[in-house]
């Protein structure tokens, strides 16, 4: 479990660097709807409690898939599994800039963020304490195709409790950038968006795609080649007859 939730958190930090094209700049939405009084301690304790309500929102959110897909074994985890490993990969590869697969999701969160973003802010009046937690609940809940292709891998393990956990781990990756954006937004944002830094996190993420894929491919294969090689008695579930006709074991002054 500890291996999993390390993962899950290198996801969240290696994929923010994705995060800053668009949660950076509602995390800096965030930071410059606060008044312009507002103390840098204070600035960032709001931004903090933003983070909090998000990674509450994905872990509702990892609780929520990992109860509506019970564990299986076989052929039923497969599935999820696969699909989990392939949007790993086309998630990489849009980090790396090398595929715009996710972008119709992307837009998706893009537009919603617009519709209800300045809504939630005078709703939720960041300012305070509970408006910026309710803030950032209800910005966990954009569709991000990071949040996604980590939730399906988080939920095929089938226990919402675990679930629920590795999104949260991964929820705490992506802090550290999202809150310095929010906070130094442009300066950071520049320096996150190097076409070198995004392609190595890119393929970080689409190597954990690929090692997410192999595991129950090779899984299947190997349950294949058993079958395969089963002696015949075994595979049908029948007793083996010898060349005489009779069954094994059986006693020959019967």
């Amino acid at each position: 479990m500890n291996t999993a939730i390390g993962t899950a958190w290198l996801l969240g930090l290696f994929g923010s660097v994705h995060c800053i094209g668009m949660c950076g700049g509602l995390a800096s939405a965030l930071a410059f709807a606060l008044p312009t009084g507002t103390s840098a301690a204070r600035r960032m304790s709001l931004l903090a409690l933003t983070g909090a309500g998000r990674i509450t929102s994905y872990a509702l959110l990892g609780a929520l898939g990992g109860a509506l897909l019970p564990a299986a074994s076989g052929a039923v985890s497969f599935l999820p599994r696969v699909i989990a490993g392939l949007l790993l990969v086309l998630m990489g590869l849009s980090i790396a800039g090398w595929s715009a697969a996710l972008a119709p999701l992307e837009r998706a969160g893009h537009r919603a963020w617009q519709r209800i973003g300045p809504r939630a802010m005078k709703i939720a009046r960041v300012e305070r304490a509970g408006g910026a937690l309710i803030a950032g609940v209800a910005w966990g809940w954009l569709p991000c195709g990071l949040v996604y292709s980590t939730l399906a891998w988080a939920s095929s393990s089938g226990e919402a409790a675990r679930s629920a956990a590795l999104m949260a781990a991964f929820g705490m990756g992506t802090l550290p950038a999202v809150m310095a954006s929010g906070a130094l937004a442009a300066g950071l944002r520049s320096v996150l968006q190097t076409r070198g830094l995004r392609v190595a996190a890119g393929l970080l993420v689409a190597g954990f795609g690929i090692w997410t894929l192999a595991l129950p491919l090779m899984h299947g294969s190997h349950g294949a080649a058993s079958l395969a090689t089963m002696p015949a008695h075994h595979a049908s579930g029948h007793p083996h007859h010898d060349g005489h006709g009779s069954p094994d074991n059986t006693d020959q002054n019967r």
